[in-house]
């Protein structure tokens, strides 16, 4: 079963983490884009040394190459599974304040999914 990825969208509708890779080399693109279609394939329980506990549900991809992270979310809902990137954080260690961000990121996301369920119920 393939896991969906969706991408943070702000308040204005970017997305800056799937914009993020348009800055990195060849090589490291090709790393990140392999790292998401693996989470792609093996879902939130994707293991070390390609994925690592954060905080909670907030859980980082890790390249080998540059030692890049991205943090994000799993969550599972009643009829979809879902999983997204957030935030690209500090290649030595995740900030209390990159956890905070993909934390409300997190929280922002979940409002939207229960404001988009909403509409579609009526």
């Amino acid at each position: 079963m393939a896991w969906p990825v969706d991408f943070y969208e702000d308040a204005s509708g970017d997305a800056p983490v799937e914009q993020f890779p348009d800055d990195l080399t060849e090589k490291q693109r090709a790393k990140l884009l392999g790292l998401i279609q693996m989470l792609k394939d093996y879902g939130p329980t994707l293991p070390f040394p390609y994925a690592s506990q954060v905080k909670g549900r907030l859980r980082e991809l890790r390249t080998q190459l540059g030692k890049t992270r991205c943090v994000f979310c799993t969550s599972r809902m009643p009829i979809k599974n879902f999983s997204y990137c957030m935030e690209w954080s500090d290649p030595q260690k995740l900030e209390e304040s990159d956890i905070k961000t993909g934390e409300m990121r997190m929280a922002d996301h979940a409002r939207k999914l229960r404001e988009s369920s909403k509409k579609k119920g009526k």
